[in-house]
């Protein structure tokens, strides 16, 4: 609100009346007119010296209104809004010199803008030095703009192979943005394993989602801790088992080591025995002893370990350790042990109540264990909704227990008791339970469920369940049997139906194209239900003039579809149907150049990366602070290029 409020003083400052700020909707973007206003894609006689009244007068409307955005306004930028605004004076408003604006006329067809600095990025160097020495702003004026973008779009894209020769040669050039091209061309799809490996050097950002085997096994080989730690600190990419032996095995720090290996068995790596037994051997052995993974012939050694963290850490294991090593730790004279032990001990026998009252911190046990029955009676009824709520959820509470809290008047209890793996469906059905169909807060299966995923009678008994987060858990299932897709296909509650073209490798065609009607992927699930291998290949190409934009979409996935179809759709009236036709290959030069100037910042910033787009545009976007990082992910830049725009980067790095 603060900037807000900054440039309606500085427009008012102007000799200009504040209407409102606009969302450009359907208009032309400011942030177009700022790319524009820099000399770039720009229609050629834009330049001039100074913006006289009558282009003043051209530009407002009968009322004295026009649209204007300030440079440096905006959080984000500039591209977001215009400010409807309105000049009675006979003059010229005093909007030139610092910061820099862009205005357009409320039709469309007039832009004005003056921009401070240099005369654009294919200025020369004597240019931009008599440009500083003059203090001189690049001001821009423009009529009939979209006839004269137009036909700019179509002279780019008539780009000869000499031309494109040329312009590369001089990349990277000046004006440069080295910080922005490192951060961005890792991301490139045509840029080579080896440059990558190279980028290493100067950045490690564009590891999060990279899954190149030879890039990621350079990562993990590099003398920078922060460079090798970084695949493993996102989901994207999977790592092997072998490149986190590798990471942990490489990393200098013991507790590090400890915290790598933790991570590694979280996503579900396999470690060799020897590297548990050399963590265990380290500094951050009671850390080790935590692990999950660690094989069972090391628990008696850790039960018998004069660290008491270490005994305590082994309770974990219960079900692993003999009984006379139980015994042990039920007596041992730590009381952090014993109650380590007294808790798992009672995951299996019902706790007393003298054990229970005697527990230094009593919430443990009502998670985990199982109590006697007198106990679990009477604890079921606390007055203290929390007990009761933290009873709810524990595994070993008693079927007498589970009924109490199934008529519990807390409804976030009863919510709780409605999950539990122990109920049968019958039972579930009578649990008034609180849920909100249309939430999907919970985007995972229920652990007890996705445990039984690879039993195919329990799928079935489960996926007629009454609650619809067990359905939905069901439809979590990478295989299912054909009936059990059959019905969660068929299912009243959508995302049972989402979480089955996400998740199920069986989910059929019709539902995959029933969910993409709502649904374009997520971050768990990029690409789904799209990517769904049983997503429709063919006979697409008939939701060309279907009247929902996100159907047309698929227009373009047809095999029978052609540059026409591109085309057409690059025109379409919807902007995610624009996006995706930015996105193809086949769409024309001019075209891409086009959709730079498009209304939705999405369409702008992916006709960025189109490889179609002309070189000598392309060039000119990499050499602009707001475009350089989007750019430089064209597949279209040469590699010698990327090469010489990591060694520009490298080079500011230092």
């Amino acid at each position: 609100m603060q900037r807000q409020e900054k440039v309606h003083e500085l427009l008012v400052r102007a000799g200009l009346t504040v209407v409102e700020d606009v969302s450009p909707g359907s208009l032309f973007p400011p942030e177009a007119g700022w790319r524009i206003a820099r000399g770039i894609a720009a229609p050629d006689g834009a330049v001039r010296e100074a913006l006289d009244a009558e282009w003043w007068r051209r530009l407002a409307d009968a009322d004295g209104g026009f649209l204007v955005a300030v440079l440096g306004y905006r959080i984000g930028g500039n591209d977001d809004w215009w400010t409807h605004v309105r000049y009675t004076g006979d003059g010229v408003p005093e909007l030139t010199g610092d910061p820099g604006f862009v205005a357009l006329s409320l039709d469309g067809q007039v832009l004005l803008a003056a921009v401070p600095g240099a005369d654009g990025p294919r200025a020369t160097a004597r240019d931009r030095q008599a440009d500083r020495q003059a203090d001189r702003p690049r001001v821009t004026a423009l009529d009939r703009l979209p006839e004269r973008l137009e036909e700019t779009a179509e002279a780019a894209g008539r780009e000869t192979e000499a031309e494109r020769a040329e312009v590369w040669a001089a990349v990277p050039g000046r004006p440069a943005w080295p910080v922005r091209w490192a951060e961005g061309i890792g991301f490139n799809p045509a840029a080579p394993d080896e440059l990558l490996i190279r980028l290493l050097d100067v950045t490690e950002s564009f590891l999060d989602g990279c899954d190149r085997p030879a890039v990621l096994d350079a990562a993990l080989a590099h003398p920078d801790p922060r460079v090798r730690s970084a695949p493993a600190d996102t989901f994207r990419p999977k790592l092997t088992s072998d490149q986190w032996t590798r990471l942990v095995r490489a990393e200098p720090s013991p507790s590090r080591r400890v915290f790598w290996a933790g991570r590694a068995h979280d996503r579900g790596a396999e470690l060799p025995e020897d590297l548990y037994d050399d963590l265990l051997a380290g500094t951050s052995r009671a850390q080790a002893a935590e692990l999950p993974g660690l094989p069972a012939r090391h628990l008696p050694s850790l039960a018998a370990d004069a660290d008491p963290r270490v005994r305590a850490a082994a309770c974990a294991r219960w079900e692993d350790l003999a009984a006379p090593l139980r015994e042990r730790l039920l007596a041992d004279t730590d009381d952090a042990v014993r109650t380590a032990a007294l808790l798992a001990h009672h995951t299996g026998v019902p706790m007393p109540r003298e054990v229970f009252t005697a527990l230094p911190v009593p919430r443990r046990a009502l998670e985990q264990c199982r109590l006697a029955p007198e106990l679990e009676a009477e604890l079921v009824r606390d007055e203290d909704a929390e007990i009761r709520r933290t009873l709810a959820a524990n595994p070993g509470l008693g079927a007498l227990g589970v009924a109490v809290l199934a008529q519990d008047p807390d409804d976030g209890i009863r919510s709780t008791v409605a999950l539990r793996a122990d109920l049968t469906e019958e039972q579930r059905a009578a649990v008034r339970h609180d849920f909100d169909p249309a939430s999907m807060a919970m985007s995972h299966a229920l652990p007890w469920v996705a445990s039984l995923h690879g039993d195919a009678d329990a799928m079935r008994r489960l996926a007629g369940s009454p609650h619809p987060l067990v359905r939905r858990s069901v439809a979590r299932a990478r295989h299912l049997p054909p009936d059990v897709v059959e019905r969660l296909a068929g299912d009243e509650d959508r995302v049972v139906g989402l979480f089955l073209a996400e998740s199920c490798d069986d989910a059929p065609a019709e539902t995959l194209l029933e969910v993409w009607r709502w649904w374009d992927g997520s971050f768990s699930h990029p690409g789904r239900p799209r990517s769904h291998p049983n997503f429709p290949r063919t006979g697409l190409l008939h939701y060309a003039d279907d009247p929902v934009g996100r159907m047309r979409r698929l227009a373009l996935d047809d095999p029978r579809s052609t540059p026409a179809d591109v085309a057409r759709l690059a025109r379409d009236p919807e902007a995610e149907v624009r996006h995706r036709a930015a996105q193809d290959p086949r769409l024309s030069p001019a075209d891409a150049v086009r959709l730079l100037n498009d209304p939705a910042s999405s369409v702008r910033a992916t006709a960025l990366r189109n490889p179609q787009l002309p070189s000598r545009v392309l060039a000119d976007l990499l050499h602009d602070r707001v475009t350089a990082w989007e750019a430089v992910m064209n597949p279209a830049i040469p590699v010698p290029v990327m090469h010489r725009i990591v060694t520009a980067a490298a080079g500011a790095a230092r």
